[in-house]
């Protein structure tokens, strides 16, 4: 778990005296790196008492065609490019942005599927 808060140190290079501690709402929660493969989920605790799903692994996507108007799900082959890290791309990771081959072509992911447990994505060829 990882504290999403300001530096500890100020521009100067001095260091802040902290007011108080950590507090749970603060921290917050490792990246879920999606997958290819079986779907997998899990739900998280939010704060307000909310949940949250993350997608952990999935094998389909849902793929709209702005020339045709229609969605379809279809299954994911592989990552071809991923502008976040070139990492991604070997690991296979799903992130939004990233560039899939599929069964209809290729497509851009549109949601985030460490947020919000599906994929949704854009055919671009």
């Amino acid at each position: 778990m990882q504290w999403q808060g300001r530096s500890v140190r100020k521009s100067t290079g001095g260091r802040y005296s902290p007011s108080r501690g950590k507090r749970r709402r603060e921290i917050g929660s490792a990246p879920a790196e999606t997958h290819i493969g079986i779907d997998r989920r899990k739900i998280s605790r939010t704060y307000g008492g909310n949940n949250k799903v993350r997608a952990l692994r999935c094998e389909y996507a849902a793929i709209s065609n702005a020339k045709t108007g229609e969605t379809k799900k279809v299954k994911i082959e592989t990552v071809e490019e991923n502008a976040a890290n070139p990492n991604y791309v070997r690991r296979n990771l799903l992130t939004r942005g990233a560039i899939i081959r599929t069964e209809l072509g290729r497509a851009r992911i549109t949601s985030r599927p460490g947020q919000h447990g599906v994929i949704n994505a854009v055919l671009i060829e």
